[in-house]
């Protein structure tokens, strides 16, 4: 996922908040599109343990920015995709 976003994330659980999309949101160093923020905030949430290996090796970010953006929406359209599938 996104450098900037994990940072965020990282930076509420240091101050001992559970993530969320606003509270992330308002940590971000810089502008960054919702989706992205949604589908990092939700990667978080199924899986706490990414943030540890996303800190732990992080040259694992080196996609380019045009093919993150479209695994970002992606990702954020299959998250919407589960929701709604798990409302049923």
């Amino acid at each position: 996922m996104n450098a900037v976003v994990f940072d965020a994330i990282k930076t509420l659980l240091d101050e001992g908040k559970t993530p969320t999309v606003a509270l992330t949101k308002s940590k971000l160093t810089q502008p960054m599109p919702m989706p992205v923020i949604i589908a990092t905030v939700s990667q978080y949430k199924n899986n706490p343990d990414s943030i540890k290996n996303f800190i732990n090796n992080p040259s694992n970010e080196q996609v380019s920015t045009a093919n993150e953006s479209q695994l970002d929406r992606i990702e954020a359209k299959l998250d919407r995709l589960l929701a709604l599938l798990e409302k049923k």
